[in-house]
This record gives structure tokens, sequence and C-alpha cells, in this order.
């Protein structure tokens, strides 16, 4: 694994907190040249920049970046390519949003920002950095989905038809680029003790640590795999999920979580 990042430059989104930091630790760790963190909490990314710039001189860089807007995408590409003086070897499309939500109670607005930051926001990442990674011999982009494009769930139509479209634009486009040695992976990262839990009131108790996911994230990369799944909860529901034969079965688990959610549970999963 270390020989895959080392002295490779990376983009992270979602870089200041959560799996999106462990992934910047983790990589500068491995010998990484460089790391660019994106984020649009500006404050927290100074301080997690300058954290990590304290440890690893002159490999660092925090660009303030908002993924649901394009020319602020192809801003951050842009300078992460001058930093690492002309190439990107890695982009890690990490960052995203929940949105949990009734359906009845969403909006037209908020389908349209839910896709800007969950698919068109990794998509214009992979526009603004093909033309480097061509230049460049090759390279690896890596998006994160969710396992609710796996097992969708109720209270989360917005963020389960974005992560599912996520996949699928991943999984077409990892064949169509192969021969020019342009690698993509989807990643399930697991259900992770990050801030997007923050509104349901912690993640529940069997959720896995920020670092832990981004180790194996890192794992899988390295041995290109296709889709990275990261807990046994997550597998079950990419075998099980969309078979006819088990209909029933996923029927029951999602109905019963949708029932526990709306009663105010919303750790059920």
């Amino acid at each position: 694994m270390k020989k895959y990042f080392e002295d490779k430059v990376a983009v992270v989104t979602g870089g200041a907190s959560g799996i999106g930091l462990c992934l910047c630790e983790e990589m500068l760790a491995l010998g990484a040249r460089a790391v660019v963190a994106a984020d649009m909490n500006e404050d927290k990314l100074k301080a997690e920049c300058k954290r990590l710039e304290a440890a690893y001189p002159g490999k660092v860089l925090g660009v303030c970046t908002d993924i649901a807007k394009q020319e602020s995408v192809f801003d951050l590409i842009k300078q992460a390519a001058e930093f690492g003086v002309g190439h990107v070897d890695f982009l890690f499309n990490n960052a995203g949003r929940g949105l949990p939500k009734p359906f009845d109670f969403t909006t037209d607005e908020e389908w349209k920002y839910a896709f800007e930051v969950n698919f068109y926001g990794p998509l214009n990442g992979v526009r603004a950095v093909l033309p480097i990674m061509r230049a460049q011999g090759g390279g690896h982009i890596v998006n994160v989905s969710s396992g609710v494009a796996l097992s969708p769930m109720a209270f989360q139509t917005m963020y389960s038809a974005a992560k599912a479209a996520l996949m699928a634009f991943t999984s077409a486009l990892r064949s169509e680029l192969w021969d020019e040695n342009i690698r993509l992976s989807s990643v399930i990262p697991g259900i992770v003790a990050t801030p997007m839990w923050d509104k349901a009131g912690g993640a529940p108790d069997f959720a896995i640590t920020p670092q832990e996911s981004a180790l194996g994230i890192l794992k899988g990369v390295a041995a290109n795999q296709r889709i990275i799944i990261l807990m046994e909860y997550d597998l079950n529901s990419a075998k099980y999920g969309f078979l006819p034969e088990y209909g029933d079965q996923m029927d029951a688990h999602v109905l019963d979580v949708a029932r526990q959610r709306r009663s105010g549970n919303f750790k059920a999963v």
C-alpha cells in the first residue's frame, strides 16, 4: 500500500474533518509528496492544514472549496495541479451531505442542491482532473458513495438517489477510461462516526471510526477494487439488496428502519 501512495499528489474533498481528514493524514504518513485538502469550513481547514503542515512541511495545501459550485471545483483542481507541479495522481471525491427529510417536505431546490453536492460536485472534479491525468499517463479517481446506494432508506430519498447515481457513473466510467490507465473506484465507507450523524444524536454504537474507514479505503484503492466495501452490513446489502428472491426480507428490514425513523430514532439503519 505504501508504494502505491508514495511520492504521489492527492486531492481530498471534505478534507477538514472525518474520513477526509484521516485520508489526508494516512497518505502523508505513507509518503505522499503532496496532499491538497478541500473543505468549505475555512476556519477548520486552516487549523487542520496548519497542524499537518507542522508534521509534514511543504506537503500540505488547504483550498476553501464549495463543491456545489462548478467554478470552485475547477479552481481547486487548478491550484492542486500547481501545488503538485503539474501532477494530480489521486482525486478523492469524499465530501457530501446527508440531507435527511421526509419526501413530502422536500423542495425542487433541495433536490437540486442534493445532486449538486453529492453528484455534480464529484462529476465536476472528474471533468477538471481528467486532462491532467491523461497528460501524466494515468491516475486514480475515488468517488465516495454510501450504503444507501445499495439499500435505499426512508427519509433519505435525496441522498439515496444522488449516491446511487454517483456509483453508477463511477462504474460506467471505470471501464471507459481503463485503457488510458485512469482507474476509478466507488467507496461504501461504512457506518462511520462522523459529524454527519450529529443531527441524529450521534452515530450507532457499532459505527467504525473515520481512521478505520480511511485505512480500509486506501487499502482498497491500492488494490484497484471496483467497489470498496468496508462493513459486513453493506456487503450484505450489495449481495442481496436487489435480488428478487430476497425482496421480502429486504422489504421487512427497510420497513422496520422507516418505522423507527418515523418515531424519531434516526440512528436506525
